[in-house]
């Protein structure tokens, strides 16, 4: 069964708007939990804009289900995953300024960089996933830097998903077998949301997690948020 984490950045964007402690991203964390969350995942960029390095110490200790860390593996990245020990960590190139995720590695040109950062993370027992396009050149690559998992960047399914189903999660399928040949995990993420989640996980069951959080933030709005991730869930279920 594909597993649901939740991203909470959002929650610290809120916070961080208005100061203070409000709403309080660590209670956040144990709440999506409570509702039927089976991991929690935070991105914490260098200008700290929603979750802050202070807050993934924080929060560690009281996740109970699966701890995930993404992000661009620069020093002060890398320094605060080997010190807080995620249960996994996916490894984003995200640049300092983008407003959101927006490519996946070229993990043939990274190999080295790559390659090293997975070794430190798997010697502290962290799961390492290489998030990465539909592309099974890029799978291929990952396998070759000794990563656990790859995680499919999925915007572009998102975007074209409304307009052609079929079409847009024919890439992803193709990277999705050959990352299960290769013997990789496989992870999802980014713009899936209630309309086109299911479907992605219907065509490609294998998938072992999905990470979520602006489209949970956002149907939480009007639903609440325990609500959100219990549909959340039951979509999942229905389609695995």
């Amino acid at each position: 069964m594909t597993k649901l984490s939740v991203n909470i950045n959002k929650i610290a964007t809120i916070r961080n708007a208005r100061g203070g402690n409000m709403p309080d991203v660590e209670k956040a964390a144990r709440d999506c939990e409570a509702f039927g969350a089976e991991g929690i995942t935070v991105h914490p960029r260098p200008d700290e804009r929603h979750i802050r390095y202070s807050d993934v110490r924080i929060i560690r200790p009281g996740v109970k289900t699966e701890f995930n860390i993404e992000g661009n593996p620069i020093r002060s990245f890398t320094d605060l995953v080997l010190d807080v020990v995620p249960d996994q960590v996916t490894l984003v190139p995200d640049a300092h300024d983008a407003i959101t995720s927006n490519q996946g590695w070229d993990t043939l040109a990274n190999k080295d960089f790559l390659q090293d950062l997975c070794g430190r993370f798997k010697e502290k027992g962290i799961r390492v996933s290489i998030f990465i396009d539909p592309d099974p050149a890029m799978a291929e690559g990952a396998k070759a830097c000794g990563c656990d998992r790859v995680e499919l960047y999925t915007a572009s399914y998102a975007e074209l998903f409304p307009k052609d189903p079929q079409e847009a999660v024919r890439p992803f399928l193709e990277t999705a077998l050959k990352v299960r040949e290769l013997g990789l995990g496989l992870n999802a993420g980014h713009d899936l949301n209630l309309e086109n989640l299911g479907f992605f996980i219907k065509t490609i069951p294998w998938v072992q997690e999905v990470s979520i959080g602006h489209a949970i933030i956002c149907d939480a709005l009007y639903m609440g948020l325990e609500r959100t991730i219990r549909a959340y869930l039951a979509e999942i279920k229905k389609n695995n």
